[in-house]
């Protein structure tokens, strides 16, 4: 019974809570009812207020707009009065413009009038004058510019006879004491070459072990150095015969070096021909050295300065080019600083300007042209080597290579630098051993004996032995047809083929 109780009260809670739930339900939906219907009326209040807003701001802005057109209209107005008055303006402007061009048209017809009859009273004017003087005016013209001219020419000729003898007279005083003071203060000695050297010898007996069994010792220093060993009666002394200085200055260290080591026999001197050339090319590069640095010079090229350095043993006219250069450099230094020239360029180019000189038996074409491609070989600047072609030039086209010039001449022409006879021998020599090396296959080519005969040297692998005899007679005959020479020229033609190899 308890238990019914309790689900009775149960039962009557659930209902009197769904009851009050749908009490308080209608009460939520009435007041959102009157919440709705109170924002609905204020949404259609400020509906109304908005659009009396739009309304009014849409009044102003077409008032604004009737405003800005009324403005616009006034300003179009304005212009085209403006635009009206320019017009008139521009009208008026063309009318003038109209008038003055006729003005001009009719003065210019009035002057072409003027100028036509002032030309026939010229005319007329100018045949009484040929009727009066018996000449045309072309006769007269000429007869008066004649005399004119002659009258002229008297007077300027009278004076520039004047002008020239007093410039002259100073200009040949100047240069007298200008190339008096540089002379004085360059002064350089003079010593003629020749064409042989003296080798001291120890004592007599040597000379025979540097000939050798059959001649072979004296045979390879010949063809490895190119020069001819004189060995006569001359007590303790033999003599080397070659007119280039190079080859003698080389088989005389060879033979000193023999003498000292005291084994004297091919093989040997095969190597002291080797050592001897690395001296010597030693030698020609402190030669070039020092030279440059007597000079003043800095900033050359080393391969140049060791072909500088072999031009002491080069020699023009007797004169040996290294001193000449030297002397050239000096002289022409002191000139360009009486002269206010460049002073760095013509020490540097009087220094090299026949540098061409020490490549001229290996390169075709003259020292000037040699010398030239040289210095722009080396990036010498083209003021620098002009003065290889300025010292042989008639007129020289900078004041530095008149300069250069002079200071040539000057180191040639001091008594007993040069020596005409000795020049042409090396050219009769030098044209000799050319000419043999104008044939293929000839490998090296030796004028000895004063050029009385020539020693070829060929390849063996491209000349056989009857080759070398046909060989022979076409450098003779060649000789004959392009050369000139006392007596008679001895061609021999040396073939020879060495293998060697090494057992180890």
């Amino acid at each position: 019974m308890y238990f019914i109780w309790i689900i009775a009260a149960l039962i009557a809670g659930v209902v009197f809570g769904i009851v009050i739930k749908k009490i308080m339900t209608s009460q939520t939906i009435s007041s959102a009812e009157r919440k709705a219907e109170s924002i609905l009326a204020e949404a259609r209040q400020k509906n109304k207020d908005l659009v009396l807003e739009a309304k009014d701001q849409a009044l102003k802005m077409i008032e604004e707009a009737k405003a800005e057109e009324r403005q616009r209209r006034n300003e179009l107005r304005q212009t085209e009065e403006r635009l009206s008055k320019r017009e008139g303006l521009f009208d008026r402007k063309l009318m003038e413009l109209e008038e003055n061009k006729q003005k001009i048209e009719n003065s210019r017809k009035e002057l072409t009038q003027e100028k036509e009859e002032i030309k026939q009273i010229k005319d007329s004017q100018l045949v009484k004058l040929e009727k009066i003087a018996a000449l045309s005016t072309d006769e007269a013209k000429d007869i008066l510019i004649k005399n004119t001219e002659a009258k002229i020419q008297d007077e300027l000729l009278h004076r520039m006879r004047k002008l020239e003898d007093r410039a002259d007279e100073e200009l040949e005083e100047k240069a007298k004491a200008m190339l008096t003071a540089v002379i004085e203060r360059c002064a350089a000695a003079h010593t003629v070459e020749t064409t042989t050297t003296a080798v001291s010898l120890p004592n007599d007996e040597m000379k025979g072990r540097i000939i050798g069994r059959e001649g072979r010792n004296i045979k390879t220093i010949e063809q490895l150095t190119g020069v001819e060993i004189i060995i006569d009666d001359t007590p303790e002394s033999i003599l080397i015969s070659a007119f280039n200085p190079i080859r003698r200055q080389l088989a005389k260290r060879t033979l000193e070096k023999l003498m000292s080591d005291g084994r004297i026999h091919p093989g040997r001197i095969e190597e002291t021909v080797a050592q001897a050339k690395k001296e010597l090319a030693l030698d020609i590069k402190k030669a070039g050295e020092e030279a440059a640095y007597q000079a003043g010079i800095v900033g050359l090229d080393n391969k140049l300065i060791q072909i500088l350095g072999r031009l002491k043993y080069r020699t023009s006219y007797g004169q040996n080019q290294l001193q000449h250069a030297l002397e050239v450099s000096h002289l022409a230094g002191l000139l360009a600083a009486e002269l206010k020239a460049d002073v760095n360029v013509c020490k540097k180019g009087g220094l090299l300007h026949d540098i061409g000189k020490a490549l001229d038996h290996e390169i075709k074409g003259s020292h000037p042209e040699i010398g030239y491609d040289l210095m722009k070989k080396f990036g010498l600047p083209e003021e620098v080597a002009y003065m290889s072609v300025a010292h042989h030039e008639d007129k020289p086209k900078t004041l530095e290579g008149v300069i250069v010039k002079i200071a040539d001449a000057i180191s040639g022409s001091r008594p007993g630098a040069r020596r005409d006879s000795f020049e042409e021998y090396i050219q009769r020599l030098t044209e000799l051993e050319n000419t043999a090396k104008s044939f293929e296959g000839v490998e090296k080519a030796y004028a000895i004996q004063a050029g009385r005969e020539i020693r070829v040297f060929v390849s063996p692998d491209s000349i056989d032995d009857y080759k070398a005899n046909k060989l022979a007679q076409d450098i003779a005959n060649k000789i004959e047809a392009d050369l000139k020479y006392p007596g008679e020229i001895k061609v021999t033609v040396i073939r020879e083929k060495r293998i060697v190899e090494y057992a180890r």
